[in-house]
């Protein structure tokens, strides 16, 4: 069965119902050289104190996590994987390093994302998950890429 673009758009999101990236998650395997880089070398504000998210507040205590607000008031999230190894030597060959990308949507749209996704067939990592800072749905791209959907409380 073959399904044309206007139908396709029809089962969808319909256009701007995605509000923005909310979070980017990276994997690093030596914090303290990440933390560094990210604060130092590219002068992105870390967050402190009650700056942190609930959620992450144990994590980044324990050194496991740190987080950077970057200028247009997306959140960079270093998750330390000491054991990570980089798939090649030359960090000029092509390989990616994320965790995951967090899209915002609207809380009264979420619940019809979610739908969305499972009338779509899209592969669900897992979720959706209520946190206090709202609720998600994790699931993968074509590529297989870690993305979120969330929305605040």
């Amino acid at each position: 069965m073959t399904i044309s673009m206007d139908q396709q758009q029809t089962l969808g999101l319909s256009p701007n119902t995605l509000k923005g990236v909310h979070h980017i998650a990276l994997n690093v395997k030596d914090m303290a050289t990440s933390r560094h880089f990210y604060g130092a070398v590219l002068g992105l504000h870390e967050l402190t104190g009650d700056e942190v998210p609930e959620t992450l507040v144990t994590l980044v205590a324990q050194g496991k996590v740190a987080n950077f607000r970057l200028p247009d008031g997306t959140i960079l999230d270093l998750f330390g994987e000491p054991d990570l190894d980089a798939p090649h030597a030359d960090p000029k060959q092509q390989f990616t390093r994320a965790n995951h990308m967090a899209f915002d949507i609207a809380p009264e749209l979420f619940d019809q994302a979610v739908a969305m996704l499972h009338q779509q067939q899209v592969p669900i990592d897992h979720g959706p998950v209520s946190r206090p800072t709202g609720r998600g749905i994790y699931f993968y791209d074509p590529d297989g890429f870690l993305l979120e959907i969330r929305c605040d409380p």
